[in-house]
């Protein structure tokens, strides 16, 4: 992979020279749907409006244009942190975005990518308020959270996931079983089952996708009680990517603007 360099490049304010950042190359994976593209449009938005100096762009792996090769291709020499729109590790994150981001001319970072992290379980719990979530002493005992993700063949997927779903329970109070809509087990369905059999039965299914489409509708359907939204452009997701951003751009050497997290 491409490096950036450890000095960082220096622009001319008027009697004042300040770092010029790197900029911020936000990694979607593409989708058919096209309220899918309308959400990381709005994220574009979103973090333009925080971080009105920062060169902030958009690449695709696949799918959709700009596809990230050429992204990255009309940066030139440019220095970029790519930040996945992704929840966990698996091949888009250590493979693809990786291999495209070395054949470029341009000198790059990949960040981490967004989960697991306390500000997903932020926006996981408030749509799943939004969409009606409850609980008190007495249903507490009843209740249960399907955590439905895509899914992955990579283990490290798997673990990022659980550790998602770990967090979402402490924050709930009440079990949280992750769950895939394919390439992994359990399916939506099986959990289900798995919580019916323990007596619970208020169980909602907390949509772990960043945008509406397919999988998270399909998974949405299968809720015996409430379904939550995908995480989409809830403010808490604006923050995680410019943290992700920033955690590799200090790394680099460049000062930044400080990000409550």
């Amino acid at each position: 992979m491409n490096r950036i360099s450890s000095q960082p490049s220096i622009v001319a304010l008027g009697d004042r020279r300040r770092p010029e950042p790197p900029a911020l190359v936000l990694v979607a994976h593409g989708s058919r749907d096209p309220r899918t593209l309308n959400t990381v449009h709005e994220l574009l938005d979103r973090l333009r409006d925080r971080r009105p100096d920062l060169p902030v762009h958009l690449g695709h792996i696949e799918l959709n244009a700009p596809l990230l090769p050429d992204t990255l291709a009309s940066l030139g020499t440019a220095e970029a942190v790519l930040v996945p729109l992704l929840l966990s590790r698996g091949y888009h994150v250590k493979r693809d975005i990786p291999d495209m981001a070395a054949a470029s001319p341009a000198r790059t970072r990949v960040a981490a990518p967004l989960g697991p992290h306390p500000l997903l379980v932020e926006t996981l719990h408030a749509r799943l308020v939004e969409a009606g979530w409850h609980t008190d002493e007495e249903t507490r005992r009843e209740s249960a959270v399907v955590l439905a993700a895509a899914g992955s063949r990579d283990p490290e997927s798997a673990l990022d996931t659980r550790r998602t779903a770990k967090l979402l329970a402490d924050r709930l109070g009440v079990p949280v079983v992750p769950a895939y809509a394919s390439a992994a087990t359990p399916t939506v369905d099986t959990a289900i089952r798995a919580l019916t059999a323990r007596g619970r039965h208020r169980i909602a299914i907390a949509s772990y996708f960043t945008a509406p489409g397919l999988f998270a509708r399909q998974c949405a359907e299968r809720a015996p009680w409430i379904a939550s939204a995908p995480l989409g452009t809830h403010p808490a997701m604006t923050d995680l990517i410019l943290h992700r951003y920033d955690q590799v751009a200090r790394a680099a050497g460049h000062p930044l603007p400080a990000l409550a997290v």
